[in-house]
């Protein structure tokens, strides 16, 4: 399963991008993180169901210093071509 999360809020400067690769590699997904021009991050993640119900509650507090005002999470086709970890763009 696959998805996609674009967060926003208070989510770049902070370590965002480093603390979502941490809990990712922590829970065994695979993807990437990067920030985006407008301010947001941008998640793509893959792993089980349960995995990524879990890393969604972390994005939806994001890690000390974010201020996550907004999560969008969209389940998207498993035809992208991940990395064999997680990584940042």
């Amino acid at each position: 399963m696959m998805r996609r999360y674009f967060a926003s809020g208070t989510v770049q400067g902070v370590g965002f991008r480093h603390y979502t690769r941490r809990e990712a590699l922590r829970l065994g997904l695979t993807g990437w993180v990067r920030n985006l021009p407008d301010g947001r991050v941008e998640v793509v993640a893959a792993g089980l169901a349960e995995q990524l119900d879990a890393f969604e509650r972390f994005l939806r507090q994001g890690p000390p210093g974010a201020s996550v005002t907004s999560l969008q999470a969209l389940d998207v086709p498993d035809e992208a071509e991940l990395a064999p970890a997680f990584e940042i763009r």
